[in-house]
């Protein structure tokens, strides 16, 4: 397979830092205002906060989430980085698959839930057990995520624990001359 250029990387790789930016941004957006309208009193304000969150999370988050993961699959594809050449970027794999799990999972779930219990009772939503629920593991779900977030985006730019290949011919080498 061909091996993009350097213009055509740089591209590449500019539409995957901005997807992922959106992601993070999006996502530290939703746990702030989560938090920040936990004790609100007013009704139709609840409802149209978690309208919002929702909305954030259908029409930003999971788009970006996907694209982000589009793009970093096509310069793993299309560069000399590859899949499983280098250590940061398996880790920056696993860490984007299990957060686009968890966010499937749970924290759009939860978002879900929180939009439709409110929709239906407005301010007694913040005495239902369910919505309670849901609105604590989304903002504990929502700082884990943005946390993994900052972590995935400084992997990315320090690109700590070198090549895997590298590594491992090393090892055979020092094997080899040990036992000759």
């Amino acid at each position: 397979m061909k091996k993009l250029g350097v213009k055509a990387k740089n591209w590449l790789l500019s539409f995957h830092v901005a997807f992922g930016g959106i992601w993070l941004g999006t996502a530290l957006c939703i746990v702030a205002i989560a938090i920040i309208k936990r004790n609100l009193p007013d009704k139709d304000a609840l409802y149209g906060i978690n309208l919002m969150l929702k909305f954030m999370d259908d029409w930003v988050i999971i788009p970006s989430a996907m694209l982000s993961l589009l793009t970093g699959g096509l310069l793993c594809w299309l560069t000399i980085w590859g899949f499983t050449k280098h250590y940061w970027v398996i880790v920056k794999w696993v860490a984007t698959m299990t957060l686009i799990a968890t966010g499937t999972i749970w924290l759009g779930p939860w978002l879900n839930t929180m939009a439709a219990i409110s929709q239906a009772q407005r301010l007694q939503a913040l005495q239902n057990p369910a919505y309670l629920f849901a609105q604590q593991g989304g903002i504990i779900g929502g700082l884990l995520q943005t946390t993994c977030l900052l972590i995935i985006v400084a992997i990315s730019v320090l690109k700590p624990w070198g090549r895997r290949l590298a590594k491992q011919s090393k090892q055979i080498e020092q094997t080899v001359s040990s036992n000759g």
